[in-house]
């Protein structure tokens, strides 16, 4: 009994807390720390770049970073065929590529509007809406995959495979429904019902387990985490230091700001955590740097692939 009333409580705590007031505090706090540790080592910090000596290096960091945006559009696309829709073509990965660059624009949800309703054209309500909501659930969960390596420093890091224990036909729709919720303003824009009769009708499932799209966002955590090192190693200037260590920090810091996703990409977010969990086992003005680096050039690879879309849009509105 007691028991009962504890577990009631707590169902009403959870509910009586405000999660999006809750994000902006977590992104306000980071933005904070990172601005801190800038300003702190601001005489410190040395941004000009020898173009002669590292211009090939950063030129390959925008190389790995724009893969990374065609892995992810092509992990999508399978997504998609994982929901059943058998017959598809190369224009969802263009199309995805195009649209990454609306993640940039106030609101946060015309990226994933737009995919929406270019899905619904050549597929199905519930194939639109599920395989657009699921899809930052497979590079949150391929992210954490590649963060429990980490399980060489501590045993704890083996609870970062959790969310990838949810990840199959079974219970993909506790998934969606958990996403609706954090999702609430995206849904409310569509306007669409999702109910599990309707899921069950539209959307046929091929495989227990989305084994190739998965991969293929592995791939593209790892084309990402490959375009900061190539950073960290130009700023570093050959000191040697622990690459699975830094994947880990880079993996887990990665998902935590695409958890809280306030800001565009986890701006700010993504940059605090990696400070924090560095700590002083790297010189900040090494970390600084890259990070701030590694932040130009990945939006860099956005802009670039998504700017032909842009004007698009802008010639159709003349």
């Amino acid at each position: 009994m007691i028991f009962k009333i504890q577990r009631n409580l707590n169902i009403k705590l959870l509910k009586s807390i405000e999660f999006s007031t809750l994000k902006k505090i977590f992104f306000l706090s980071s933005t904070s720390y990172f601005f801190f540790y800038f300003f702190k080592n601001f005489d410190q910090n040395v941004f000009n770049i020898d173009l002669a000596r590292d211009g090939k290096y950063i030129f390959l960091s925008f190389i790995f970073c724009t893969i990374s945006i065609l892995f992810n559009a092509l992990a999508w696309k399978n997504i998609v065929i994982w929901f059943g829709k058998n017959k598809t073509n190369n224009n969802l990965i263009s199309f995805y590529a195009l649209t990454n660059i609306l993640k940039y624009v106030p609101g946060g949800i015309w990226h994933f509007l737009e995919r929406y309703n270019f899905l619904k054209d050549i597929s199905n309500n519930q194939i639109a809406f599920s395989s657009t909501l699921i899809e930052p659930y497979f590079m949150l969960c391929a992210s954490l995959l590649l963060a429990s390596v980490g399980i060489i420093f501590s045993p704890f890091y083996i609870f970062l495979l959790i969310p990838l224990i949810f990840l199959n036909r079974k219970l993909i729709y506790l998934i969606l429904r958990k996403l609706e919720s954090l999702k609430s303003k995206t849904i409310m824009a569509l306007k669409i019902s999702n109910s599990k009769s309707q899921f069950q009708e539209g959307v046929k499932i091929i495989s227990f387990f989305p084994a190739r799209s998965f991969l293929i966002e592995i791939l593209f955590v790892l084309s990402k985490f490959v375009g900061f090192i190539i950073c960290f190693n130009v700023i570093n200037l050959g000191n040697q230091y622990n690459i699975v260590y830094l994947l880990v920090i880079f993996c887990t810091s990665w998902s935590i700001g695409l958890i809280v996703p306030t800001a565009p990409g986890g701006v700010g977010v993504f940059e605090a955590c990696f400070l924090f969990f560095v700590g002083k086992d790297i010189p900040q003005t090494i970390i600084l740097v890259s990070l701030i680096y590694f932040r130009l050039i990945s939006t860099s690879a956005d802009l670039f692939l998504g700017f032909p879309f842009l004007l698009k849009k802008l010639f159709n509105r003349i």
